[in-house]
């Protein structure tokens, strides 16, 4: 297991790695470390992966506040880091980490909860809290 925080090289070696799109961000999908599942798709820049790495707490890059989001710090649904790794082309991230509950906003565990099927888009997880309980208020979800 890796232990937070890198050092600064290794910190400096994986942000060149990274090919920023032209708004200086990166896509990136977290994935529970331990099944495989596929939680979320968040976009992170040159410093919201910086913090990630020295802290081992996931921090991502909100593109609707302009400014750094943490999953869990409305929610309480705190997820960690245990692993950063980027794709062959340097343009994509993932980021295997060990989520607490929830990784959607709408309270389910998964953001990939809709399945295409011959009858149309089926739901496939349930809702594990409910986005007031998450969030405290019907009109509180996060905009990311």
């Amino acid at each position: 297991m890796i232990s937070y925080p890198l050092p600064d090289a290794a910190i400096e070696a994986a942000l060149n790695a990274v090919k920023y799109d032209a708004d200086g961000l990166v896509p990136a999908i977290a994935q529970q470390h331990d099944s495989g599942e596929v939680l979320m798709m968040a976009w992170m820049n040159r410093d919201s992966i910086a913090e990630t790495l020295r802290t081992g707490r996931v921090c991502y890059w909100s593109r609707s506040r302009q400014a750094f989001w943490r999953k869990g710090e409305s929610s309480g649904q705190v997820q960690m880091l245990v692993e950063w790794r980027v794709d062959c082309d340097g343009d994509t991230l993932l980021l295997r980490v060990d989520q607490q509950g929830p990784a959607c906003h709408t309270g389910r565990r998964s953001c990939f909860y809709r399945r295409a099927e011959a009858e149309g888009l089926i739901v496939t997880d349930p809702v594990l809290l409910s986005p007031e309980a998450l969030y405290g208020s019907k009109n509180q979800s996060p905009s990311f």
